[in-house]
């Protein structure tokens, strides 16, 4: 597995928030890049941030970046990945619980209740 050095999260605009699709191939690593631990269907704590976030939304988010990695960058990095129409729902999801695990040591939050 790649460790969070290698692969360092970029500069996304805010243009690039709103239409993640113009950047979202090369914000995602692919799926052979990903281990079978993160793809759609997975039980990890990454997994079930994505999956909370993507369809209940959360609050009171508390990231904690390893070192080197810069703790915002990478939050948008992953939200332009999360907005795009553009990537299968399945890669989504197994990229960005793939880059949580990569860039930060843990997280805590509280899933919203679904009405």
């Amino acid at each position: 597995m790649r460790e969070a050095i290698e692969r360092l999260p970029v500069d996304v605009t805010d243009l690039d928030l709103v239409f993640g699709a113009r950047v979202v191939d090369a914000l995602m690593p692919s799926m052979d890049e990903i281990p079978d631990a993160f793809r759609c269907g997975a039980e990890t704590k990454w997994n079930r941030l994505f999956s909370d976030w993507f369809f209940k939304g959360i609050v009171n988010l508390r990231l904690t970046a390893k070192d080197g990695v810069d703790k915002e960058k990478a939050l948008r990095h992953i939200k332009a990945i999360m907005v795009s129409f553009e990537p299968a729902h399945e890669h989504k999801e197994a990229a960005c619980a793939y880059l949580f695990s990569l860039w930060f040591k843990d997280a805590k939050y509280k899933a919203c209740k679904v009405k």
